[in-house]
């Protein structure tokens, strides 16, 4: 007898009047399935698990898992087979460093095989007993040297964890019940600050660009995770040497750019934060905000290599014509354009309730505004900035997002600092990134990662058969 398979619903799934319409995912889908599939459906929503099994099912499942409305919840291992992967030798970690004065031993002793990529260190870096390092001369980057390790890997799966990266070996190993799935690549944990005294560690505690929260996801461009750091994860070997492995030409964003390109080549990526690791904050303030810096350089590569898939800001074009207008020092009109435009997709979605099609009209109004303030705020800042100083008008506007960006986000994030650093911090961070972003922009002579993407809503797919 086949066992039953395991699901979570994602927290966007809704399923109004117990009809055959599913609303959820991300980006936000409409999914109309066919009346015989009904009973997989509440399966689902009662249990997670379902027993049925044929190709109509199959085809089902795979495209709820595509939309990011389901995530797999494979279950949990026997605590007497724990061990199990380490003897198997399914799994090698392969670990870039680059340390600079050190001496002594680096990097951590793994059970299972392991691989140090001294990425031109001085004086040479020395690995633990049992770990294979690799030696380069001079430092290529993170993308070279996990690329370098790569080759030193003879196991179906890869797990690339950085040297300040701290992961129990039995946590690692866990995340292969993912790959049951024979369509996922990669899968990745939670990766959260390590707990230390500072405000630094304290505010990246709750607003991290390596945590991307608590809801598991599928990774893929223009979708709510649209990314993993490659600080901790695991891939299979023959997928991610099928693809050439990390792009060596980028310093930063080499991570989101080979998801990207596995995502491109047909593979499922996990983002599965029941499974954590830690990461050791930047010491200082400088070395900090010259991070931030960093990682917003990379916008503007990733745009050029992957059109379309990076955006500032990304929303409806209804969405868009509700907030220019607010933005442009007109709310009123805003306001009776987002009346306007939440009556026509009542219209628009008539599989829906109207309650509920106004719902999702109203919910995306709002969230499309959020976008807007942390646009202005974030990737935006330097135009939005210049504007303020000679427009009496954009500084109200400015402020206005200012405050909404920080108290919507302190509403979510609950910081663990006073609300005066935290605001400092995040103010800091939200500049550094941003000029990032056009320092890239300019180094590239490409305004890609600068420009809006509008999108038309709703779309609608269609499945379920007929031979369920």
């Amino acid at each position: 007898m086949t066992a039953a398979r395991t699901f979570r619903l994602d927290g966007s799934w809704r399923r109004p009047a117990d009809g055959r319409v599913i609303v959820g995912g991300s980006p936000l889908r409409l999914l109309t399935v066919a009346a015989a599939a009904l009973p997989i459906v509440r399966e689902l929503e009662r249990s997670g698990a379902v027993t049925a099994h044929g190709r109509g099912v199959d085809r089902l499942i795979d495209r709820m898992l595509d939309l990011g409305m389901i995530h797999p919840a494979p279950a949990a291992p026997d605590p007497r087979d724990a061990v199990a992967p380490f003897d198997d030798g399914l799994v090698t970690v392969v670990t870039p460093s680059r340390c600079d004065g050190t001496t002594g031993t680096r990097g951590r002793r793994w059970s299972l095989a392991a691989v140090l990529v001294d990425d031109g260190s001085s004086p040479p870096l020395v690995g633990p007993e049992g770990t294979t390092v690799v030696r380069q001369d001079r430092s290529s980057g993170p993308g070279a040297a996990r690329n370098s390790g790569l080759e030193y890997v003879r196991t179906p799966f890869v797990a690339f964890v950085d040297d300040d990266v701290e992961i129990d070996e039995a946590a690692l190993v866990s995340l292969l019940r993912w790959f049951d799935d024979p369509q996922v690549a990669l899968v990745a944990p939670r990766i959260r600050a390590v707990d230390t005294p500072g405000a630094l560690a304290r505010f990246e505690a709750t607003r991290s660009p390596l945590d991307l929260g608590p809801a598991p996801a599928r990774v893929a461009p223009t979708t709510r995770v649209s990314y993993v750091p490659a600080a901790a994860f695991v891939c299979r070997t023959d997928a991610i040497r099928a693809i050439g492995g990390f792009d060596p030409a980028l310093r930063y964003g080499e991570d989101v750019d080979l998801v990207w390109r596995l995502v491109g080549a047909g593979w499922r990526c996990r983002y599965e934060p029941s499974i954590e690791a830690r990461h050791h904050t930047r010491p200082s303030l400088p070395a900090w905000l010259e991070q931030r810096v960093r990682y917003g350089t990379s916008a503007a590569p990733l745009a050029t290599r992957h059109p379309g898939a990076l955006a500032p800001i990304r929303m409806s074009g209804w969405s868009a014509a509700v907030w220019a207008p607010a933005v442009l020092g007109f709310p009123v009109v805003g306001a009776v354009v987002g009346a306007a435009t939440s009556a026509a997709l009542v219209r628009r979605l008539p599989q829906l309730p109207a309650r509920e099609a106004l719902r999702i009209a109203g919910l995306g109004n709002l969230f499309a505004g959020r976008l807007v303030a942390a646009t202005l705020t974030r990737a935006w800042w330097p135009v939005a900035a210049l504007a303020a100083l000679v427009s009496r008008r954009a500084r109200r506007v400015v402020v206005a997002a200012t405050v909404t960006a920080l108290v919507l986000d302190a509403c979510d994030e609950r910081p663990r600092i006073d609300p005066v650093r935290w605001a400092v911090l995040h103010l800091l961070d939200d500049l550094a990134y941003g000029a990032g972003v056009w320092i890239g922009a300019w180094r590239a002579r490409s305004v890609a990662a600068l420009r809006p993407a509008f999108e038309s809503w709703p779309p609608s797919d269609r499945a379920g058969s007929s031979d369920l």
